[in-house]
């Protein structure tokens, strides 16, 4: 009587874990069903805003289903990072973050930088963005080296501008002037790049550092010199755009942006994502829009996403430090 009892709670036991297998792949293989969004914590028509729209209708096409940008820029990305946490882990609300919120100075912004996997599920990676620098032509600054010789011989005559306080942008800027030894005047902005672009093309502001795509049509127009770019390599489509390190060797400043969800979404949905994300940043037509924007994708499962993310943090801790040294004499 008790073998048989056994038997029966383990036959049991097995059933229900089928089921709650099969209902969970049931989930993954028909998701989505409904519009999904995804939560930015970058302004509209930046860099970041315009790499991640073109990923974006790759998946509204790869999933009949729209996708929806929904820009929560400001506070560090505490409030974008904010709503993310708080939806419903269901995978129908994604948030996009940019390397920023995982960047941000400790205690600068509530409950930031996160991390990898206490605050959120890592999904995959969308793309890389290096860091561009931009200036007035009418400045007459035509290569890195002149824009270093000026501040050296100038001290405090080139300011450059910083769309956000501890973003990548800015921690870019610092290690400029570590790496050229020179010092520039930081003129901080709020809610993206259009005002410090508007100030430079003016003349109020000397430079500007920023990912390639969010500063194109400005670079293309003639309204602002590209003159540098923070990749390893020139890029294929930007083959004359010098790298900054042909001048400070060892110099690389990439943005990215990683895919995560809300914590306890099903990880049957959670990998279907993550594989939807990567069949759709290989397709020929998505590569060649962020190549032309200075960027390129960066296929990733979630475990690479969540190793990628850490290593970031380790690399930029030192820079890191100096920022939070700036703010405790302030």
């Amino acid at each position: 009587m008790r073998v048989g009892s056994r038997w029966l709670k383990l036959t049991s036991l097995c059933l229900l874990t089928l089921s709650v297998a099969g209902s969970a792949f049931g989930q993954s293989s028909s998701y989505p069903t409904k519009p999904v969004r995804i939560i930015s914590d970058s302004a509209p028509g930046s860099a970041i805003d315009t790499s991640l729209r073109i990923i974006a209708d790759g998946l509204s096409a790869q999933w009949g289903q729209q996708v929806v940008i929904e820009n929560r820029p400001g506070a560090g990305g505490a409030i974008s990072a904010t709503v993310a946490g708080e939806a419903a882990p269901d995978g129908y609300t994604l948030y996009a973050p940019a390397l920023s919120v995982f960047l941000t100075v400790p205690g600068k912004a509530p409950n930031l930088p996160l991390q990898l996997p206490r605050d959120f599920t890592a999904i995959g990676l969308t793309g890389i963005q290096p860091m561009s620098i931009g200036i007035n032509p009418k400045l007459g600054i035509n290569s890195l080296s002149e824009l270093i010789a000026r501040a050296k011989s100038q001290p405090g005559s080139v300011s450059f501008a910083v769309t956000g306080v501890g973003r990548l942008t800015h921690l870019t800027g610092e290690l400029l002037q570590i790496r050229g030894n020179i010092k520039l005047q930081m003129v901080p902005y709020t809610g993206g790049s259009a005002q410090a672009l508007a100030d430079i093309i003016a003349g109020r502001v000397s430079l500007v550092i920023e990912g390639y795509a969010g500063l194109a049509g400005a670079y293309q127009s003639g309204q602002l010199k590209a003159l540098a770019i923070a990749s390893e390599k020139r890029l294929p489509h930007l083959p004359n755009l010098p790298t900054v390190a042909e001048t400070l060797p060892g110099f690389v400043a990439v943005g990215w942006q990683c895919v995560v969800a809300p914590v306890g979404t099903p990880q049957a949905i959670v990998r279907k994502i993550s594989d939807d994300l990567r069949a759709v940043l290989v397709k020929p037509e998505i590569k060649d829009k962020l190549a032309a924007r200075g960027g390129y994708v960066h296929p990733a499962t979630a475990a690479e996403a969540e190793a990628f993310v850490r290593s970031q943090q380790e690399l930029w801790k030192p820079a890191l430090e100096q920022v939070a040294l700036q703010f405790k004499k302030k």
